[in-house]
């Protein structure tokens, strides 16, 4: 009579994690990087349209409009950014003329991650065009 011997699967699951935990911790820094991508993106469209609000008013200046998009993007802790305007200074344009505020900032300096590997060095861009409610 022999018995049967089923081996003892001792160290079966720590191989495992090892195999398995750093997959899942890339898909789930990955999911978070991607996350703030999202966040940020949302936020410089919401800071460019902004921007083109004041752009298009008569009192419009190149230092009023840098400055409110500067500070919408302060009030979500984000900073680095660059600000376009087109025309400049934006009373170039005429009535019913477009006005356009783009926002550019590069991920890196906004990523939750230290170095951040889902978009690199690639740089978020929004633009908000609008049309001259009055001309001087």
């Amino acid at each position: 009579m022999t018995r049967s011997r089923k081996p003892h699967p001792r160290g079966v699951a720590a191989v495992e994690f090892a195999v398995v935990a750093p997959v899942f911790f890339l898909v789930v820094l990955g999911i978070i990087e991607f996350g703030r991508m999202v966040m940020v993106q949302q936020v410089i469209t919401n800071a460019a349209r902004e921007g083109a609000r004041i752009a298009v008013l008569d009192s419009a200046t190149t230092a009023r409009v840098e400055t409110r998009v500067t500070d919408y993007l302060n009030s979500a802790n984000l900073r680095g950014s660059s600000v376009t305007i087109t025309p400049n200074p934006p009373t170039l344009a005429g009535f019913d003329q477009p006005v356009s505020v783009q926002v550019d900032v590069p991920f890196a300096a906004v990523s939750a991650l230290s170095r951040p590997f889902l978009a690199g060095s690639r740089t978020l861009t929004a633009t908000a065009v609008m049309r001259r409610e009055t001309s001087e």
